[in-house]
């Protein structure tokens, strides 16, 4: 894969709601090699910074590791600064040599802020506070978008997205792991 070439990460779908003060982070469980699934029951998401961020991954699993250390030190160095822990993070992802060629994406989220964070130096944050990456993200964030008017929680409504994308991706299933701040 080439640094300068988007990801199209084949094998989970990570979920970011915020609604009513609540913001939910789930992930399904399962991990693919090509066709075979290996693992059902994956945790592809995690609180950091003594619970006050979480954050989800999407691509090599030592790779997002790596990442999320990374983000965990970015986050001691600027204390309830997400935004810039995230842009430091991407901008050394972008420019360390080792780091550019990790294969992985993160959502990150706190109370306020949801930002999907890339190799390619984006970190972007959503305009419905909604967002999703993975194989199955799109089908996520269409029926979390579709659902962010209903009178359901953020959970409910993540929940219920994630069904929905483990419904039409086959490299996503319905174990899930949910996360809430």
């Amino acid at each position: 894969m080439q640094s300068t070439k988007f990801p199209d990460w084949h094998g989970t779908t990570i979920l970011a709601v915020r609604k009513d003060g609540k913001t939910v982070l789930a992930g399904d469980g399962q991990v693919s090699m090509g066709a075979t699934v290996v693992k059902g029951g994956a945790r592809k998401v995690r609180t950091l910074a003594g619970g006050r961020v979480l954050a989800g991954f999407a691509g090599a699993t030592a790779d997002a590791f790596t990442l999320i250390e990374r983000l965990e030190a970015k986050l001691e160095q600027y204390p309830e600064q997400l935004a810039r822990a995230c842009v430091d993070l991407a901008k050394d992802w972008r420019t360390d040599r080792y780091l550019r060629h990790l294969e992985a994406m993160l959502l990150v989220a706190d109370g306020v802020h949801i930002f999907t964070v890339t190799g390619v130096g984006d970190v972007l944050e959503p305009d419905h506070s909604v967002a999703a990456i993975g194989s199955g993200g799109g089908y996520a964030l269409a029926a979390a978008r579709a659902l962010m008017d209903s009178d359901l929680s953020a959970e409910e409504i993540a929940r219920k997205a994630m069904a929905i994308a483990a419904d039409i991706c086959v490299y996503t299933n319905g174990n899930l792991t949910v996360e809430i701040l």
